[in-house]
């Protein structure tokens, strides 16, 4: 459900692609967004499914640094990833919403900045343009995040900040503190803009542990994020906050995130079939193979 205080109608224009030219199931989308005083760009795939269904689940894809709204799909073939599934019956049919960040600088982190807000972007103008664009979804929908690399970081701190509107958290080798941004972006990277409370993960988790959804988190045995990404499945074992972390061999890489984005839409589909609540034994380090 989203949060009350998020105003109807916040978007005046919403352009879509037609659907017989976009093909295999994607389509393209061109708001004027509030939060980015201007324009902004969503892919979506929007699997086959019978036109009555609503209340279709909502899957938020959040991207990397340099990438874009079309990164999980034309880099990530994220879209047939998800058909596969589905015809194996293995998930439902599932909206995969794929906005830009913002496109501030290499990156925005998803982050309230001062100008823009990256943050009310994504959690406000993104849903409301979908709701309003697909009859299948609507503010009842079951809502989910995941993300990869900076897109990792953003679906870790929105999830565990808004905490009643998701329905599952994932995130594929993610920066799990914003300090990591300065390894992966060319120009220097805002922090002084941010408190430290508002860009901590750890901290919303903490501050938000008793109304949390199901959590789930992966890195590469060869990613440069490996011990930072073992640090917070520390932290959040330590803190007693469920969570399945797993790790897999690969790199900070497309290859990668193609191999394993399947992880998060498996862990969502058995959220939406009631088997998704983690146990104790969550706390140990599942070795992917």
């Amino acid at each position: 459900m989203l949060p009350s205080n998020i105003a109807a109608d916040r978007v005046r224009t919403i352009e879509i692609s037609d659907a017989s030219i976009s093909g295999e199931g994607l389509r393209f989308l061109t708001l004027n967004s509030p939060a980015l005083a201007g324009r902004g760009d969503v892919t979506v795939f929007a699997p086959p499914m019978d036109e009555a269904v609503s209340s279709v689940p909502i899957v938020i894809m959040l991207h990397g640094v340099y990438g874009s709204h079309w990164s999980w799909f034309l880099q990530g073939d994220a879209h047939r990833t998800s058909m596969d599934l589905i015809r194996a019956r293995r998930i439902r049919p599932m909206l995969l919403v794929a906005p830009s960040d913002g496109l501030f600088q290499d990156g925005s982190a998803y982050l309230p900045h001062q100008e823009r807000d990256y943050e009310c972007w994504i959690v406000e103008d993104v849903l409301e343009a979908v709701h309003r664009s697909f009859p299948s979804a609507d503010p009842q929908s079951p809502l989910f995040i995941t993300g990869l690399s900076m897109g990792g970081y953003g679906a870790l701190r929105l999830g565990a900040k808004f905490a009643e509107m998701f329905r599952g958290i994932s995130a594929h080798s993610a920066i799990t503190k914003v300090e990591e941004m300065s390894a992966f972006v060319f120009e220097p990277f805002p922090f002084n803009q941010f408190t430290s409370e508002e860009t901590d993960i750890l901290g919303w988790f903490e501050r938000n542990r008793a109304k949390l959804p199901p959590l789930r988190f992966d890195c590469g045995a060869r990613d440069p994020l490996l011990e930072s990404n073992r640090r917070l499945h520390l932290e959040l074992s330590q803190r007693n906050i469920l969570h399945e972390y797993t790790e897999f061999d690969g790199g900070h890489s497309w290859e990668y995130w193609r191999a394993h984005f399947d992880s998060s839409l498996l862990f969502f589909e058995d959220i939406l079939r009631g088997s998704g609540r983690l146990e104790p034994s969550a706390f140990d380090v599942k070795k992917g193979i």
